[in-house]
C-alpha cells in the first residue's frame, strides 16, 4: 500500500497569480494537500501560457474550478468552499480582498480555524503597500543588485525571480506553522510576508554587516564576499568553483596546482594579505588552474578535502551522474501535451516518496467535481454555468 502523503489531510485553496503565490502553494500540493485553484470563469485563453514549462511547473498536484467571487451567486459559493478549508493563500493587492468580501477577517469569521496566507509586494499596510510588487523591483529595493555583479559593473539581477521563489517558500513555512501552533490554540491565524521582506532576509550576513557593524558590502562578482581563495577559475575546458579559505586549505591547493611558492609569499601568507590582495592571487591561481581540464582538477581538489565542482549549463545540470541520481525530474501525463517532466520538489522523506500525480490543470477542468463533493446536483452546476457564476 502507499504511503499515506504528509498534507493528505488538509484542504487548501488557492487564489494566487504570477509565481510568488503559487510557489508558496505548491508546497502544500506536492505533499498532499487537496489544493483547490479558484479561478474566475474568463481569462487569458492563450494556451500556450498555460501549457508552457512555467505554467505546469508551478501548478502541478491541483484541481482548478472557476467561480465569478463579483457575483453574489459566487461570493457566496465561495464561501461555502472555505467553510471546511484549512489554508488559504492569495497573493491580491490589500484593497481588491476587502472589496470582494474574501479578506482574513471575512473568512474568519465564517471559518475560525481557517490559515490565511498572503503575500504581497512590500507589505499589507506602511507606505508602498498598494504599490504593484515585481520580483526585480525587489531585487533593487532590497539591495541584492547592488552586491551582485562584477565590481564596477553595475547593478546586477539574479538569474531566477529570487524575491519571489524565497517569499512563496517563507509563505509556505508560515502556513505550517500556524497549522502547528492551531492543534494547541485550535484557531488559525493571518501570516503574511513580502518579497521586500524576503529579499532582505535573504541577504543573510550581507545585512547583518550592514545592521551590525554598518559596513556596506560591495560586489564582488564571481568571489566570495569575504573568503579568499573562493570563486570562479579557469579550466581548460570550461569553468570551475574552487573552495580553499584558510591557511591549511590554500597550503593544500597550492600543492595541487604546483604553485607552492604562492604559500609563503608575503601578499599571500595570511588570510587579510590574501584579501587585500585577491586580484592578483586569482590571477596566480588562474595561470595554473587554465592548463588543464576540468576533469584534471575536480577530483583532485575534491579528494583533499576542498569544494571544487563544474560551472554548468542547465542542460549539462540535468546530465550530472548525481543529478540523474537525485532524480530531479518527475514526470506527469497531460490530455493535450503528453507525458513530460517538470522540476521535482528539493525535499525527500524516509518513509514517503516523492509524487507527482497531477498534470497542472486547464481553467476550471475541476469545477463540476469539486462543486459535487460540496453537495450541489448536476442541475444546480449547470444552471450556475448558463448564469457565468463557474
Amino acid at each position: 500500500m502507499d504511503s499515506p502523503m504528509p498534507l493528505g489531510h488538509l484542504k487548501v485553496i488557492d487564489l494566487t497569480l504570477a509565481r510568488a503565490g503559487p510557489t508558496a502553494v505548491r508546497q502544500f500540493a506536492d505533499w498532499g494537500a487537496d489544493v483547490i485553484r479558484v479561478e474566475p470563469p474568463a481569462g487569458d485563453s492563450v494556451l500556450d501560457a498555460r501549457h508552457g514549462p512555467d505554467f505546469q511547473n508551478l501548478h502541478r498536484n491541483k484541481r482548478a474550478i472557476t467561480i465569478d467571487l463579483k457575483t453574489d451567486e459566487g461570493h457566496a459559493l465561495f464561501l461555502d468552499l472555505v467553510r471546511d478549508a484549512d489554508v488559504l493563500i492569495e497573493n491580491m493587492r490589500s484593497d481588491v480582498k476587502h472589496r470582494l468580501g474574501i479578506d482574513f477577517e471575512t473568512l474568519h469569521e465564517i471559518n475560525p480555524r481557517l490559515v490565511y496566507g498572503s503575500l504581497s509586494g512590500f507589505g499589507q499596510d506602511g507606505p508602498y503597500s498598494n504599490r504593484p510588487g515585481m520580483d526585480q523591483v525587489t531585487q533593487g529595493m532590497g539591495g541584492l543588485m547592488s552586491i551582485t555583479g562584477e565590481p564596477g559593473g553595475g547593478p546586477m539581477r539574479v538569474g531566477v525571480p529570487i524575491s519571489d521563489l524565497s517569499a512563496g517558500m517563507y509563505l509556505a513555512l508560515g502556513c505550517c506553522i500556524a497549522l502547528i501552533e492551531r492543534e494547541q490554540s485550535g484557531k488559525g491565524q493571518w501570516v503574511t510576508t513580502s518579497l521586500l521582506e524576503s529579499i532582505i532576509s535573504m541577504l543573510d550576513f550581507q545585512a547583518a554587516r550592514w545592521t551590525m557593524e554598518g559596513e556596506v558590502p560591495p560586489q564582488a562578482g564571481n568571489d566570495h564576499p569575504t573568503l579568499i581563495p573562493m570563486g570562479t577559475y579557469p579550466a581548460a575546458d570550461g569553468h570551475i568553483n574552487i573552495c580553499a579559505p584558510g591557511n591549511d586549505r590554500f597550503a593544500r591547493l597550492c600543492s595541487i596546482i604546483e604553485a607552492p611558492e604562492l604559500v609563503d609569499h608575503p601578499d599571500y601568507a595570511s588570510s587579510a594579505n590574501r584579501s587585500r590582495n585577491r586580484v592578483a592571487l586569482n590571477a596566480e591561481i588562474a595561470a595554473r588552474t587554465a592548463t588543464k581540464p576540468m576533469a584534471h582538477w575536480i577530483p583532485l581538489i575534491n579528494d583533499a578535502g576542498m569544494p571544487c565542482g563544474p560551472i554548468n549549463s542547465i542542460d549539462e545540470t540535468f546530465a550530472d551522474p548525481q543529478v540523474e541520481h537525485l532524480a530531479m525530474r518527475a514526470s506527469v501525463d497531460h490530455p493535450q501535451l503528453g507525458a513530460f517532466d517538470i522540476v521535482r520538489n528539493a525535499v525527500s522523506m524516509s518513509r514517503t516518496p516523492h509524487r507527482v500525480e497531477r498534470a497542472a490543470p486547464d481553467r476550471g477542468q475541476d469545477t463540476d467535481e469539486v462543486l459535487a463533493e460540496m453537495g450541489l446536483t448536476v442541475d444546480q452546476i449547470a444552471e450556475l454555468r448558463t448564469r457565468n457564476i463557474i
